[in-house]
């Protein structure tokens, strides 16, 4: 059927039939056998905190209820770990539903929002689907390049303006100074979305203190990373006070879980669990770093949970072997835009998921010439 056989809106007929990822189960299903090594989505490979594994064990027994509406127990705890008011915090499925609720309440149809084109695509994908304009900026020495953001921000008067420090999908970030003159330089009565989702990875010099006096900035982070809670997805917001009132006046309620709440509420108390995973992450940097001035290739520096491996060639070329790792079951991802997408991303794994990328990306490059 066509979409005239539906009341859809002009702005849902006008997308395309497109997600903004295709996930690691559609590409098993595709090739008709589990991945070797999953090491493309940025999800952790240690797993979740003990503590946290037996607080959603314990939750599952009233899980026929709906979780709080406020998530108020961790919204308490993520206030006093960060030293703001429960008030300037908002609780939902993982930063992807909270960009979400943030661009529905500010994009109407013809809105232009700035980012970096190269940047976040899930966030790309909220705006259209409100039937915003994106005005995209390119990266500037493989970083997203906040002057030039601010700058295409005020051409065009935007609303909303996305950056990520530490940045996904080069790994790359800004020390806190450079990061506070961005969020000192927004102009009233706009927003930026500062999405730190890798902070937990990132150099203490890169985060600047969190002040939620500001009504112009909101910050964005996750259990999805570190704390190894992909799959439960929950996240949270800091921000001024009549921004959280924002949202709640049309985030979906009850949208997180109850398991959910009861998992990060422990993981965010076993910070020996927490500092054991930024390790492992850390060392496996180093082994990307390694492996890739093994192979003649240029890793570029990360302070996040994967690494962006410069292959020297352009995008087709990346793409290529991409597509030949998947083929032999090594599951990663790359940038999707020039001159990115000269580069392929790994998530950092396992010692024996990093040793099948490394012997598989070394076999394909062989092929390949």
């Amino acid at each position: 059927m066509a979409d005239a056989d539906f009341p859809f809106t002009d702005i849902v007929r006008a997308l395309p039939a497109a997600t903004p990822f295709v996930g690691p189960e559609t590409l098993q299903r595709e090739r008709g056998a589990p991945f070797r090594a999953r090491v493309g989505a940025n999800e952790s490979a240690f797993g979740v905190s003990p503590e946290a594994k037996a607080a959603m064990a314990e939750a599952l027994e009233t899980v026929s209820w709906y979780g709080d509406a406020e998530s108020w127990a961790l919204k308490e705890a993520l206030a006093a770990h960060h030293g703001v008011a429960a008030e300037e915090i908002v609780i939902g499925a993982g930063i992807d539903g909270l960009l979400g609720v943030l661009v529905r309440a500010t994009v109407a149809e013809g809105t232009p929002v700035v980012t970096s084109k190269g940047a976040y695509p899930t966030f790309n994908y909220h705006v259209t689907g409100f039937g915003g304009r994106l005005e995209f900026v390119p990266y500037r020495d493989d970083r997203e390049d906040w002057p030039a953001l601010l700058a295409r921000a005020e051409e065009v008067a935007a609303p909303l303006v996305y950056f990520s420090n530490p940045d996904n999908p080069m790994g790359t970030w800004y020390g806190a100074d450079a990061v506070q003159r961005l969020i000192d330089a927004v102009p009233d009565g706009r927003l930026l979305a500062l999405d730190e989702a890798y902070a937990d990875f990132a150099p203490a010099d890169a985060i600047p203190p969190i002040d939620p006096s500001n009504p112009r900035v909101v910050r964005f982070r996750t259990f999805s990373k570190a704390h190894g809670m992909a799959g439960a997805r929950i996240g949270y917001a800091i921000a001024h006070r009549d921004v959280v009132v924002a949202f709640n006046k049309i985030r979906n309620h009850f949208e997180v879980n109850r398991v959910a709440q009861a998992g990060a509420l422990a993981s965010l108390k076993d910070w020996a669990f927490l500092d054991g995973v930024v390790a492992e992450v850390a060392r496996g940097r180093d082994h990307y770093y390694r492996i890739a001035d093994r192979l003649g290739l240029k890793a570029i520096a990360s302070a996040t949970n994967f690494v962006a491996l410069d292959l020297g060639r352009d995008g087709d070329f990346a793409r290529a072997v991409l597509k030949a790792l998947q083929e032999e079951g090594v599951f990663i991802r790359m940038p999707g835009v020039a001159p990115l997408d000269r580069c392929i991303r790994v998530t950092v794994g396992r010692a024996e998921e990093r040793a099948v990328f490394a012997e598989t990306l070394e076999r394909t490059l062989e092929r390949l010439g």
